[in-house]
């Protein structure tokens, strides 16, 4: 049993590199950044971030220390997914679901968040 409960431990203590990569990928695009930007920023190459980002690499702690000061995230945001909470998610979150809008669905949708706006900030409710 003590060999049993130790396997267990291990796999929940692994590490998912692909989701990992892949909330990586989500904020540097949320910040407009490309792979080489980034990569510059970080100061590794650009190959580098790329298997980063598919989770075909292992970060060092370091890396991803670097990567999330240059992405402005907390490194728990790049480790584990978590709930939506801060403004690069929701506009990541955002950008992901208009993406396929058509062109009057994208001017309805202006309207509609050109009003809300003006009705929040009109009821002084707070960014």
């Amino acid at each position: 049993m003590g060999l049993e409960m130790k396997n267990t431990q291990k796999e929940t203590e692994k590490l998912d590199y692909k989701a990992i990569g892949e909330r990586i990928r989500k904020y540097r695009k949320a910040l407009g950044l490309s792979q080489e930007e980034l990569a510059e920023r970080v100061d590794i190459s650009t190959t580098h971030i790329s298997h980063i980002e598919t989770g075909s690499t292992k970060l060092s702690l370091q890396v991803l220390v670097n990567i999330s000061n240059a992405l402005s995230v907390q490194t728990d945001q790049l480790l584990f997914d978590s709930a939506i909470t801060d403004s690069v998610q929701l506009e990541s979150s955002l950008i992901e679901k208009i993406g396929s809008c058509s062109t009057g669905e994208l001017l309805v949708l202006t309207d509609i968040v050109h009003a809300t706006i003006k009705s929040l900030r009109a009821h002084h409710i707070n960014k």
